[in-house]
């Protein structure tokens, strides 16, 4: 209880002194997916690179089949690519680190690696480890897409060091409490520093009418072993490694 009010009683100040930055970005959507396009381009070439360079010119050639600002809230069911890199988080609540589950949160960064570092904390974390699995060896693949944001969020940035629990790697008290507030007052949502990758900024989005155009971006894999989850853009080359230890 005396943490609960003490939490209250901070947010006064909090968002007294939090700054809006106007938004106008690429961000990176990092899903679980399988590399479903790949047999399509193996009988053309055996190398791994070129079938990712297929798939993006597959993807890039794809006319979008709507005009409307916001197709994604229109017609969420008419094309795949709308409904996985923008509404999933929308119509299936989870609680993460803004959200207490009442309400959905898209998460997104402007960097690769921070995407990454997000989703293997929580497939090892939150997904392995409660599986009893997280000394065996798994192979899990992962779809990126690029999508734009256009909003005036919430930067709570300058506000990490007076505030270090907006970063803390497992109590979210203080940030569900943050998220919380901005849902029930209509905010579009916040940007921070990524509690997983410092050098990365994460974009917590709580309006799905400020998400616009996603496309495929690339494909990684992730491969548990060791103690360590290797990365891998093109099958077989790992391009990085991130010991478990760290996450």
């Amino acid at each position: 209880m005396h943490e609960v009010l003490e939490i209250r009683n901070n947010m006064g100040d909090f968002f007294s002194r939090i700054t809006l930055i106007d938004t106008h970005k690429e961000l990176i959507r990092n899903i679980i997916s399988l590399r479903e396009s790949e047999d399509l381009f193996d009988d053309l070439t055996n190398d791994p690179e070129e079938w990712l360079l297929a798939q993006k010119a597959e993807s890039d050639a794809k006319p979008y089949p709507y005009q409307s600002h916001s197709p994604e809230i229109h017609r969420p069911f008419e094309e795949v690519i709308w409904f996985n890199a923008i509404i999933w988080p929308f119509k299936h609540w989870q609680k993460s680190r803004f959200s207490d589950v009442s309400f959905g949160v898209w998460y997104g960064s402007d960097t690769i690696e921070t995407t990454v570092y997000e989703t293997a904390y929580h497939w090892y974390r939150g997904l392995l480890t409660d599986a009893g699995f997280e000394k065996e060896p798994v192979v899990i693949e992962r779809k990126l897409y690029s999508v734009n944001c256009a909003a005036a969020l919430l930067d709570v940035r300058p506000l990490l060091e007076d505030y270090p629990l907006l970063i803390h790697k497992t109590d979210y008290s203080f940030c569900l409490s943050v998220g919380s507030k901005i849902h029930r007052e209509g905010h579009p949502g916040l940007v921070t520093i990524s509690a997983r990758h410092e050098y990365g900024n994460l974009y917590a989005v709580l309006n799905p009418y400020v998400l616009s155009n996603p496309r495929y971006h690339s494909y990684l894999t992730y491969i548990l072993d060791n103690g360590r989850i290797m990365v891998e853009k093109a099958p077989g080359k790992v391009w990085f490694e991130i010991a478990v230890s760290e996450i």
